[in-house]
């Protein structure tokens, strides 16, 4: 790492984060209060609950319930880390940030496109939750093909013109959307737990699941668990909107630990529920989605109220959640390419920001590339690509934190992860733990997207480093530390 402090005209950092830099015109305004912020990450994470459930259960089997508390535990290391980086580092950019600060610049980038990999693809994936559930509610498979691309597209540029309006329409809409949809879920696990169905026999093949026939009961398990962390990625979401809170830097970690352990009780009380209710002998473990719609027909074949809770359902099980992880994760998107211009890793134009303070080419090019990424049609192969790419980002991360704990050890942490630099190994234990068990489990389909986005990073990368030869004020990146502004 090559890094020289500039001079004092440049603002240094501080605990609260107060400036945005002064070379960029306009800037993100602060406008974000504490509850949004939580939402917004909350939100992210909360996961496609009743159109992945098929994902999930399959990979997972009666056990679904226990891995999610599983990896509830093992992100939560993840989640102390990022919270003491952020508030050292109170800076747009998370994982940006984190690494060239921590290593150098090249592992910012590298780790803030890893990351964009997992933020980027959960657009389009959102979109092809809400078609199937149209197909499979009302419309009996007919919207496919060209009709369901401009359905799509129609709906990604709803979610556009969202993130290009002030903070608080889309911090409001997120909160009204979250709390409605884990109200709605806990009632439906209620309905499973209070069926007269719901019964301790059908955990007898605790440890069934899909990958069984490859890799064996127990290795097919763990390969599924290590999956689980996608429905847990979005908690690194909150430092991305670091300069737009109202609320003191070290309260970050609130809404960092807050969002995983609120989707993480909420995913292993409704599984829980759920698997109490399948004969796991008839399940297909084929991934399908919907599977929670089909075990509540089972379960009610007689109620004439059915037919419309399932249609509620999928509005607060399917079409929320969905709402508000793609809303989250746009949101995080957009403010790291926006951090990526300010700060000299890709052209200043990416900086600008509207009236409202909305930075206007990350949204539209992040448009653009969720309408492209509709052409992969296999959930499967997004769940798997998200979680690998967020596993390696995360790793990355966990070697940054413990590099500043020995480097600079004065450096001012509003918040200290307990357990001091045993707690940063430990997440980065974790991290690579799911990275190899997901390598084993990704198939030939995911391999191939993730080869074609690095290599599209790949080529950004050689023209970075192009220009970052050419001596002047563009050969550097810039990053806001406790020590000051600093070139690297």
């Amino acid at each position: 790492m090559s890094a020289t402090t500039k001079p004092t005209s440049i603002e240094t950092a501080s605990s609260t984060a107060a400036d945005v830099d002064g070379r960029t015109e306009g800037g993100l305004k602060k406008s974000l209060r504490l509850l949004f912020v939580y939402t917004l990450a909350t939100g992210a994470i909360f996961t496609f609950v009743c159109y992945w459930d098929g994902i999930f259960l399959s990979y997972c089997g009666p056990g679904t319930w226990l891995g999610f508390l599983l990896m509830t535990a093992m992100v939560l290391p993840i989640g102390f880390v990022y919270a003491e980086l952020s508030t050292m580092l109170p800076s747009t950019g998370s994982c940006l940030v984190f690494n060239t600060v921590g290593m150098n610049k090249h592992a910012g980038f590298w780790s803030a496109w890893l990351i964009m990999c997992a933020w980027l693809a959960v657009p389009a994936a959102g979109v092809l939750g809400i078609l199937e559930w149209l197909n499979y509610q009302f419309l009996d498979n007919g919207l496919t093909g060209s009709y369901a691309v401009i359905v799509g597209a129609v709906l990604l540029c709803l979610w556009c013109l969202v993130s290009l309006c002030k903070n608080v329409v889309a911090g409001g809409l997120q909160t009204a959307m979250l709390f409605i949809a884990i109200g709605g879920l806990l009632v439906t696990s209620a309905l499973f737990f209070f069926s007269g169905h719901w019964s301790l026999s059908n955990f007898s093949s605790f440890f069934a699941n899909a990958n069984a026939g490859d890799y064996g009961i127990g290795l097919g398990w763990i390969i599924g668990c290590a999956f689980l962390i996608t429905p847990y990625f979005g908690f690194e979401t909150v430092p991305a909107m670091v300069e737009e809170g109202t609320f003191p830097i070290k309260d970050q970690k609130k809404a960092i630990l807050g969002s995983v352990l609120t989707c993480g009780i909420i995913y292993a009380i409704f599984y829980l529920a759920e698997a109490g209710c399948i004969d796991w002998n008839t399940y297909a473990f084929d991934s399908a989605p919907f599977v929670t719609f089909e075990t509540l027909k089972l379960v009610f074949p007689d109620a004439g109220w059915m037919g419309w809770f399932v249609v509620a359902l999928g509005i607060f099980g399917v079409v929320f959640p969905i709402g508000t992880s793609v809303l989250g994760f746009w949101y995080s998107a957009v403010r790291m390419l926006f951090a990526m211009g300010r700060q000299n890793f890709l052209p200043k134009s990416f900086a600008k920001c509207n009236r409202y303070g909305q930075p206007v080419i990350p949204n539209l090019l992040i448009l653009a590339i969720s309408i492209g990424f509709l052409a992969m049609q296999s959930i499967t192969a997004f769940f798997d690509l998200m979680a690998f790419a967020c596993a390696i980002c995360y790793a990355m991360s966990s070697i940054s934190a413990i590099l500043l704990d020995v480097r600079h050890p004065e450096w001012e942490r509003p918040y200290r992860a307990p357990g001091g630099i045993a707690m940063k190994v430990a997440s980065l234990v974790i991290s690579l733990a799911v990275a190899v068990f997901c390598c084993i489990g990704i198939g030939v389909e995911t391999w191939v997207g993730f080869a074609g986005y690095m290599g599209v990073g790949l080529v950004l990368w050689c023209a970075m480093l192009a220009k970052w030869r050419v001596k002047g004020k563009d050969s550097t990146v810039w990053m806001r530390t406790p020590a000051g502004v600093i070139e690297y």
